[in-house]
This record gives C-alpha cells, structure tokens and sequence, in this order.
C-alpha cells in the first residue's frame, strides 16, 4: 500500500521558492531578448507609475500641472528611497545570517547542459 506524502518542510519550500525565483529570471531573460525596444515596451509601466503618484499628490485634481508634477517627483523619490532601504536592510539580513548576496554575472555563470539553448559549458 502506497504510503501518503510526508509534509512538505521548511527546505522543500525555500527550493521550490529558488526554483521559481531561477524560472521567473530565465523568462525575464527570454522575454528581454526578443524585445527590439525595452524604452517603449516599458513605456506604459512607467506612464502608470507616474499617473499613481500624481494622483496621490493631487486626489481632487485642484492643483496646476506644475505643482502637481513637482508633489508627484517627491512622492516618487520617497517611494524609491523607500525601496533602496528595504533592499539595504534585506541584504544586511541576509549576510548577518551568514548568506552573503549571490552576486550574477553572464560571464562568471556556466551554462547549463539541460537547455537546448545552452549547448556548450563555459569554463568558470
């Protein structure tokens, strides 16, 4: 009789989170390749950003377009401090426990053996 699955632990899900972490760069890769324009692909991503924080700077609409924009830059520089030390603080974490931050190069990485793009291995 077949035994039923034991319960995933703590290190089965930090490897099924690295794996989705390696697919979703891989796609990003993928997608980027085929990209001729990154500046007007992305180009709808940053007029919506913009948009959100113009309107967070100015919910009524009251305000003239230059102070508006001026309200909006602020917000967006905030928003963007905000992100650098939320990114500062995880990698102080990270190397505080003892897991220095990986550091991602394409010529310091090996190709894999598996992918049908990657067919030859490059010596490290």
């Amino acid at each position: 009789m077949a035994q039923p699955d034991p319960e995933p632990t703590p290190l089965d899900a930090d490897r099924r989170a690295r794996d989705r972490a390696v697919i979703a760069r891989i796609a990003a890769v993928e997608r980027w390749a085929r990209t001729p324009d990154r500046t007007a692909a992305t180009e709808p991503a940053r007029r919506g950003l913009r948009a959100r924080f113009e309107r967070e700077a100015d919910p009524d609409g009251t305000l003239n377009a230059a102070e508006r924009a001026r309200r909006a830059d602020a917000l967006m520089t905030a928003h963007m401090l905000r992100l650098a030390h939320a990114s500062a603080k995880a990698r102080r974490s990270a190397t505080e426990r003892g897991q220095p931050r990986q550091s991602w190069s394409p010529r310091a990485s090996r190709r894999c053996a598996s992918c049908a793009r990657c067919t030859a291995v490059e010596a490290a």
